[in-house]
């Protein structure tokens, strides 16, 4: 897990995420653990906002629509960018299912999400991954994006995406 971001707290105060290291000649010092050393209830809400937005992304790639919701806030915000069809911004459970839809009729069932990498912090989630599709008289296409999720009491709130390349994602999807 690779955590992102800048510190919440002072390191140094109680109850901070620091350790004691013994010296060569048996002095002890407390140093900061590093960005891999989570400790108590911050390693808890990372591995939390992870497992939840790779459940949706699982539960997505089966079809499971109902699963994918429950990751979602029922007024969670997508944005979508670019100038295809598919780009806006959408609200809500029933907005995005039927964006959904339009991906799925679109790519004629073909459209695939695979995870390359994911990063987490106590209210984000990003997800580096490639995204590829077929579409009847086309060129398959695949991408990489960037999935950026806000994550709030356990549900994300919003999710924007980010193209390796929009103007080819554009045509594409036109």
């Amino acid at each position: 897990m690779v955590a992102f971001g800048t510190p919440r707290r002072v390191l140094g105060a109680p109850g901070d995420c620091v350790r004691s290291l013994r010296g060569s000649h048996g002095a002890t010092t407390r140093q900061p653990r590093s960005s891999h050393e989570k400790c108590g209830a911050e390693t808890t809400v990372l591995t939390d906002n992870r497992k939840l937005i790779e459940g949706a992304y699982r539960a997505f790639a089966i079809g499971d629509i109902p699963a994918v919701l429950q990751a979602f806030a029922e007024e969670i915000t997508w944005h979508v960018p670019g100038r295809s069809p598919l780009s806006g911004d959408y609200r809500g459970h029933r907005e995005i299912v039927e964006f959904f839809g339009r991906v799925m009729e679109l790519s004629e069932g073909s459209f695939r999400i695979r995870i390359d990498d994911v990063l987490t912090d106590t209210s984000r989630v990003v997800v580096l991954c490639t995204v590829s599709a077929e579409r009847s008289g086309r060129a398959p296409w695949s991408s990489p994006e960037v999935h950026v999720w806000d994550i709030a009491a356990g549900r994300a709130v919003a999710f924007r995406e980010f193209q390796g390349d929009q103007q080819a994602e554009d045509a594409f999807w036109s």
